[in-house]
């Protein structure tokens, strides 16, 4: 498909450079009659291979356009997630809840991202002397689920 489009550009490009560089005259007449004819041929050339039954509809969609676009959605996804983890672990650091470590597992091959659950690490917690005693559970339950913008399934790994 590619090469009957380029062969179709080039002897298009070819016939111009020609008729530029030609004298008008009767061999001009000639010559714009001859790439008249070779264009044409070009631009039949496919129609044997479409009645023989050699033509498959499937060579002109390729796949590897789908496999992009399925990449795409992948790292858009990807992307999201990464900056919500950073703006969760953020948002938990302004309200004194430090050494947070933020996971999100989600559906990211679909194109509406779908999130399964929010695991967060505990581990490491540091709570800011500011904030005096504050319900760890229920401030991180309140952050996560104000900026993923549903209820999701919150673990917490301590």
């Amino acid at each position: 498909m590619t090469a009957w489009i380029l062969s179709i550009a080039g002897v298009t490009i070819l016939s111009v450079v020609v008729d530029l560089i030609l004298p008008s005259g009767q061999t001009a007449k000639y010559i714009k009659n001859i790439f008249a004819f070779v264009m044409i041929l070009v631009i039949i050339s496919p129609l044997p291979a479409l009645i023989k039954g050699n033509f498959n509809v499937n060579d002109i969609f390729e796949s590897e356009e789908i496999v992009l676009q399925e990449d795409y959605i992948y790292q858009v996804n990807r992307d999201k997630l990464t900056a919500l983890e950073e703006e969760i672990t953020s948002s938990l650091e302004e309200k004194g809840i430090k050494n947070v470590v933020v996971t999100i597992n989600a559906d990211i091959f679909q194109i509406e991202m779908k999130i399964l659950e929010v695991n967060v690490d505990l581990s490491d917690l540091v709570i800011d002397e500011n904030s005096g005693h504050i319900d760890i559970e229920k401030a991180i339950t309140e952050v996560v689920n104000r900026l993923v913008g549903e209820e999701v399934i919150i673990i917490f790994n301590e």
